[in-house]
């Protein structure tokens, strides 16, 4: 139910949502020039069973939710995304524990998984229910 949910959301709905939020999380690290080696490039993130996902990328200084796939896909538990959010657990944990998977452009995937682990940034997500 998700799934069909998800792609009946308009992408500028989903734009709104999530492209301001993410620009300001990362606003020193994109000023900083850690986002340009992604310039161009589509990442996908998943829950796992077809639920809803997002599409993101990189253009002209600006992290943006796109429509369509992503040259690389992980896919996750909303458990498992949200304790990589709030770096709980190291992230090669949770892709060795399959607990997170990448598809596609692996190599694209690690190169975000790493920046991401080495950037200063903290989330607190509310308790959501499974």
């Amino acid at each position: 139910m998700l799934g069909a949910i998800d792609r009946r959301i308009p992408v500028p709905l989903k734009q709104l949502a999530a492209e301001a939020p993410l620009n300001r999380l990362f606003a020193q690290a994109i000023n900083d020039g850690e986002f340009d080696d992604f310039e161009g490039r589509r990442i996908r993130l998943e829950m796992s069973g077809g639920q809803p996902g997002i599409t993101i990328g990189f253009w002209a200084g600006r992290l943006r939710v796109i429509d369509g796939a992503g040259e690389v896909t992980i896919r996750g538990s909303l458990a498992a995304f949200k304790t990589l959010a709030e770096r709980r657990q190291d992230p090669d944990q949770l892709f060795f524990q399959r607990r997170l998977i990448i598809e596609g452009d692996t190599e694209l995937g690690l190169a975000l998984k790493n920046l991401l682990d080495s950037l200063e940034w903290h989330i607190h997500i509310l308790n959501l229910k499974r």
